[in-house]
């Protein structure tokens, strides 16, 4: 069974560019659409992903819509924790393919880390 986990290097998610995420205002609270648009950098991604180090600059302190949690995932999108694992690992997918591609060694590296 493939077990969802963040890898390490990809940074897929920091991605933010409003224009290839319609929908934020259907799961983020008027408060938390401002914070994510304020995190918005002009070429789209995240202002704390650093494009060197590919990780997240305020990681222990990044926002809970940041997060892959059962509770995070509850109210954002209506998910039961029983059903996360297979909602996280096609999330993942869907936005490493639209940032990366499909045969992208992101993809490659993610597909090895949960069992795909």
């Amino acid at each position: 069974m493939a077990t969802w986990q963040c890898i390490k290097n990809c940074g897929a998610c920091c991605q933010l560019d409003p224009n290839d995420r319609p929908d934020l205002e259907d799961y983020l609270t008027p408060e938390e659409l401002m914070l994510y648009l304020s995190m918005v950098g002009e070429d789209g991604w995240c202002i704390h992903f650093d494009h060197t180090t590919r990780e997240c600059s305020i990681y222990e302190k990044r926002p809970s819509f940041c997060r892959v949690t059962p509770d995070t995932f509850e109210q954002m999108f209506g998910v039961p924790a029983d059903e996360l694992n297979d909602f996280a690992i096609d999330c993942c997918r869907e936005q490493i393919e639209a940032v990366y591609g499909d045969r992208s060694l992101e993809m490659l590296s993610f597909d090895r880390a949960v069992g795909i």
